[in-house]
């Protein structure tokens, strides 16, 4: 265990928005640019930027959208 239990509530949000930014923002850099020199710079850049956003939204929006998945469900 790396950090105590009641840091799990910002765990989640950390790992979700660094997973979800690598993914989408090598993705969109490679299609829009190409994976040819400099690639990893100008992906670099877009997660630099993208990060601190999608961990903001996924802070925040989580939470309201779970309980929202769980109102759109049915038992």
């Amino acid at each position: 265990m790396l950090f105590p239990r009641r840091f799990a509530k910002l765990a989640f949000p950390i790992l979700m928005s660094i997973y979800m930014v690598t993914i989408m923002t090598g993705l969109v850099t490679g299609v829009n640019t190409g994976l040819n020199e400099g690639f990893l710079s100008r992906w670099w850049q877009a997660f630099y930027v993208a990060w601190p956003v999608a961990f903001m939204l996924i802070l925040v929006g989580a939470p309201r959208l779970q309980r929202l998945a769980l109102r759109l469900t049915i038992k």
